[in-house]
């Protein structure tokens, strides 16, 4: 008898965590690309689940959208946004994002994050930039899940799926530092709580 495994007996990849940001898409588009991808769980990251601009994208009216739509709704904002409430995690007004990782509150999340991939299902992590380069999405959130070794896949604003390698080559015109990783900080600075808007 042959014992030799064929390439089509190979373990299945990994589910990766996926993520996307609303951005400039409609509702309809957002629910499509979503579809795209089979997802069955949104994890909404923004530290303030709203918008001014989009209401459909409120947390309340999201979550409804979403449940006909036949994908849960999950909000880890206050574990995983880019504008956690802790001051401790801002240095000149901007967020940096080594500190958060320190922080109690982000390995809980990023432990939710884990507990989820660890039973292979599909999550894609919502935040309100459609740009992954441009969000902590990829800039810390991905960055903690890839140091995890667990694959993480960027929805682009056009729906192309993007690695989270691409994703940090493009923040580093490919120019990974010689002393480790790049340090990232959020791009905008956030005195009070009234500046918050992702």
């Amino acid at each position: 008898m042959n014992s030799q495994r064929s390439p089509t007996d190979a373990a299945p990849a990994p589910t990766p965590i996926y993520t996307i940001g609303y951005g400039a898409r409609a509702f309809t588009e957002f629910i499509l690309a979503l579809q795209a991808q089979q997802i069955d769980y949104v994890v909404d990251v923004r530290s303030a689940p709203y918008s001014r601009f989009k209401p459909e994208f409120n947390k309340r009216e999201l979550e409804i959208q979403l449940r006909l739509a036949g994908i849960r709704y999950i909000y880890l904002g206050d574990k995983l946004g880019g504008q956690p409430e802790d001051r401790e995690c801002y240095v000149d007004d901007k967020v940096v994002y080594d500190l958060v990782k320190q922080k109690p509150f982000y390995r809980e999340g990023i432990a939710r994050l884990q507990s989820a991939f660890g039973k292979g299902l599909r999550v894609a992590l919502m935040c309100s930039e459609g740009k992954p380069e441009m969000c902590h999405r990829s800039k810390l959130i991905g960055a903690s899940l890839a140091e995890l070794g667990i694959p993480v896949m960027h929805i682009d604003e056009d729906g192309v799926l993007r690695t989270q390698a691409e994703v940090l080559d493009e923040l580093t015109d490919g120019q990974l530092s010689l002393f480790g990783e790049p340090e990232f900080t959020s791009r905008k600075r956030y005195r009070t709580e009234e500046d918050r808007d992702a």
